[in-house]
């Protein structure tokens, strides 16, 4: 074991890697090794492995260390390196979970009580285990007494170094606009849970004043390296910092190249400093959740390698060398030096619930040690869906805007690329069972083309959810979000680990792997509600406009108005981190206002809702109890967890009602959309989903490829698309790929023949996924002009160096057809007959 942790410890260190975390089975052989050490060099080196290279909470490798430790604590196993003490201190530095059990039993043991207390007081992941504790205290076991006591006081919290006055920084800055493709590429989502192995990949493409190692494959370490040199930490520096998918992998890469090591804990790191003239909300909030501080400020007097003073508590930022002031800001909230200090905000949540549980249990009043969270100025308007919505899972009537709450949540998406982080958040969370209602975990961003690693993540993952009450699909059911909104209940909250979970009926507010496994193991969310923008759309629809045109009103509007910039330094959006109450359209039926409320990740919204009619709800509804009872009958598991879905969706029907906003509510801006002005089909132009242009401003652009696909299409859209090619003769003039959504989408197109029209002009067809839509499999072609019904345009998504228009499915056909944009004309021409065409 030891000759191959060597092996593997210098190959990584070739790479300019630390190790892996050790697994289960190595630690079984570490802990005979200890027992009989060959030499004192090989005793050292197993002691600091299973000091600091064991995963903490519930990991497989966690229990066998936990069991190790509570054997020599109970006097049944002997190890010259460890005393019965040393055992319970080293207990004390795994978190919670499988520690637990030994550390509470040895509060009835004289010798080592004292040393017990001291490992309780400061771990936070008790959970279930309080009570076992508090009762040893009601019968007046003095040590209980004491952890008690020290929860109460806050001790987990005052031991930790509060924030300092003054940090001092070195820059490290990226112009432009920074996306979470950027910082963790998709292509190489394979490896995110290997921290420091993905961190490599951070910033791997070229852009202004990054000098990557190895462009397109390793980022820029050496330029990281060399500013170190300063001998300070770095802040990461830009003017839009975050943009794109909600990915914690990409905060665990910045943070593992600009953050501090965390005790105990193998490759992870919190802490940090980020600083941007806007961070994205969800990314934002990842940093939050991983104890980094999240400032937007003025940063256009920052340069790269500067060196910089931050005051957070002045809320300043000067220049190092003579004090000037280049930059004011203010904290998004007091607490967030709260967080910082205990490690992050999901630890502070943890540890103020814990610190009040205990100080009810002792009779105390209310602890007044950390900052009280926001309360919304009082009001006697209205409220708007989504405030009706919130409270609705609060408790309360509805929830104003700035108000901090924490809301029951009801239903969870995890997809495949961010379900082994959440995975691992999880374990590190000593979660065994879920607290939310409903998990779903899908697998449909590697199941087209798996790698072996994703072939082992398929299975493992699956039974990790199952056994914590899950629901996992298979590979090939299709995408994450056309499942999901299958299992919704209406007018409760939910989260997920993609940007798109963006519920139909109801709220969803995406989040980081680390916020959707604390929503899974609790059943609830922490948030300071937003404000929300509507979206009114009024008039008549015109034909051949689509609702992927209605999708891209939005920003056009909004540019038009003021209300949305392009330009990255000093951006405008008025959507950016408020939530998008979307009216007008309340005839849409679900799967179509889907289309509408996914595409608000890319206004970078904090969630969406959707006003509907009942009917178009309770049709829905009617649908997806069928479904889910076809998913028991098929041995999809957790059985319990559809059962009980099915019992609430049927509950919900026998007496169906949805919240409406109130007529004196407020938003933060209204956008008016005129549909009669709609005259033309709209697309973004590469590489911006904000840079929406007409069709006839984009006439005539060569296309070499066509992508129609992901989660803003369904079945009718491929209808229409073969409607579209049937006339063509032949191979058509542009690379054609068509990915149904889910596999019940593929079997009808299949079954109606369409699949014969796609395959016999050479169109692509892959299994119901994402395919294209992440880019992290499938490409396309080196610097590809592509029409894409996906979500996203950012550069290099797609294909490296490929120039993405983002379009509906009609004109995307149309352009594999031609090989190029239509013209107006031409467009109208084509669609005039479709049978297939929706009609919103």
């Amino acid at each position: 074991m030891l000759d191959e942790y060597r092996q593997h410890q210098r190959a990584r260190a070739a790479a300019g890697l630390v190790p892996k975390p050790l697994n289960a089975d190595q630690v079984r052989a570490l802990t005979d090794l200890l027992q009989n050490p060959l030499s004192a060099d090989d005793e050292a080196l197993l002691y600091d492995l299973l000091v600091n290279r064991v995963p903490p909470g519930v990991d497989e490798a966690a229990e066998v260390k936990a069991s190790f430790l509570a054997a020599i604590a109970h006097g049944e196993l002997a190890c010259a390196r460890i005393n019965k003490l040393q055992a319970i201190t080293l207990l004390g530095t795994m978190a919670g979970g499988y520690n637990l059990p030994p550390l509470i039993a040895a509060l009835d043991d004289n010798e080592l009580a004292s040393t017990a207390v001291t490992a309780l007081a400061n771990t936070l992941l008790i959970f279930d285990y309080f009570q076992p504790i508090a009762d040893k205290a009601t019968a007046k076991n003095p040590y209980a007494m004491q952890v008690l006591h020290a929860w109460a006081a806050g001790d987990w919290f005052l031991s930790r170094p509060a924030v300092a006055e003054k940090i001092t920084l070195t820059v490290f800055k990226v112009a432009g606009e920074t996306n979470t493709d950027d910082l963790s590429p998709a292509q190489d989502v394979w490896s995110r849970p290997d921290i420091p192995l993905h961190a490599l990949t951070m910033l791997k493409n070229p852009r202004e004043g990054i000098i990557a190692d190895k462009p397109g494959e390793i980022g820029p370490m050496r330029q990281i390296a060399s500013l170190k040199e300063n001998g300070y930490p770095l802040a990461f520096v830009g003017d839009t910092v975050g943009t794109g998918s909600s990915r914690k992998s990409a905060t665990n890469s910045l943070l593992w190249l600009m953050g501090e090591d965390i005790p105990w804990i193998p490759n992870k790191r919190r802490g940090g400093v980020v600083l941007a003239g806007k961070i994205a909300p969800i990314f934002f909030n990842t940093l939050q959740d991983a104890g980094a501080l999240p400032i937007e400020a003025d940063i256009s007097s920052l340069q790269m390698g500067d060196i910089i003073d931050i005051y957070p508590i002045r809320g300043e930022i000067r220049a190092h060398h003579n004090d000037e002031l280049l930059a004011r800001f203010t904290l998004k909230t007091e607490g967030m030096l709260d967080e910082v200090r205990a490690g992050g905000r999901i630890a502070l949540i943890i540890g103020r619930a814990l610190t009040a549980k205990a100080r009810q249990a002792l009779n105390l009043p209310p602890s007044m040690l950390f900052h009280s969270p926001q309360t919304a100025v009082v009001s006697s308007q209205g409220f708007t869906q989504a405030q009706k919505i919130m409270g609705r899972a609060c408790g309360v009537e509805g929830v104003r805007p700035g108000s901090w709450c924490e809301p029951k949540i009801t239903s969870i998406g995890s997809p495949d690329t961010s379900g082994p982080l959440t995975r691992d958040e999880l374990k590190d969370l000593a979660c065994l069972h879920f607290s939310a209602d409903l998990v779903m975990q899908s697998f449909c961003h590697t199941a087209a083309y798996p790698e072996q690693i994703d072939v082992a993540t398929h299975q493992t993952l699956a039974d990790f959810m199952r056994q914590r009450g899950g629901i996992a699909l298979r590979p090939g059911d299709g995408v994450i979000h056309s499942w999901l909104n299958r299992m919704l209940l209406p007018d409760t909250v939910g989260t997920g680990g993609d940007s798109h979970t963006r519920f139909p009926v109801g709220l969803s507010l995406p989040a980081g792997s680390g916020l959707v496994a604390f929503a899974a193991a609790t059943g609830v969310m922490p948030l300071d509600m937003p404000e929300s923008v509507r979206v009114r759309f009024h008039g008549e629809l015109q034909p051949g406009i689509t609702l992927r045109d209605l999708v891209h009103a939005i920003p056009w509007y909004a540019c038009q108005n003021g209300l949305l910039t392009l330009e990255k330094r000093g951006k405008v959006n008025v959507f950016s981190g408020r939530i998008i109450e979307i009216e007008g359209l309340e005839h849409l039926s679900v799967e179509q206002a889907f289309e509408l409320t996914a595409a608000t990740a890319e206004r970078s919204a904090a969630g969406c809702t959707i006003a509907l009619s009942e009917a178009s709800v309770i049709t829905n509804m009617q649908s997806n109890v069928a479904l889910l009872k076809g998913l028991i009958a098929d041995g999809y598991g957790d059985r319990n967890t559809l059962e009980r879905r099915i019992r609430k969706m049927e509950a919900w029907l026998a007496s169906p009602k949805l919240l409406v906003a109130d007529a004196d509510a407020q938003y933060a801006a209204t956008l008016d959309i005129d549909l009669n002005s709609l005259c033309e089909p709209l697309l973004c132009a590469p590489d911006d989903p904000d840079d929406v242009r007409p069709l006839s401003a984009l006439s005539g652009v060569s296309i070499d490829e066509v992508f129609i696909g992901s989660c803003m299409t369904r079945v009718s859209h491929y209808r229409a698309t073969g409607e579209l090619l049937r006339g063509h003769k032949g191979q058509l003039p542009a690379r054609l790929w068509l990915t149904p959504p889910t596999r019940m989408d593929a079997n009808k197109l299949r079954e109606e023949g369409w699949f014969s029209v796609f395959g016999q002009r050479g169109g692509r067809i892959e299994i119901p996924g994402c395919s294209l839509c992440m880019g992290n499999q499938a490409r396309v072609a080196n610097n590809a002009t592509v029409v894409s019904t996906s979500t996203r345009n950012f550069p290099n998504r797609l294909g490296n160096g490929a120039h993405v228009y983002l379009a509906s499915a009609e004109v995307a056909a149309i352009c594999a057809r031609l090989g190029r944009l239509p013209t107006k004309e031409e467009y109208f021409a084509a669609v005039a007959s479709l049978v297939s065409c929706e009609r919103p």
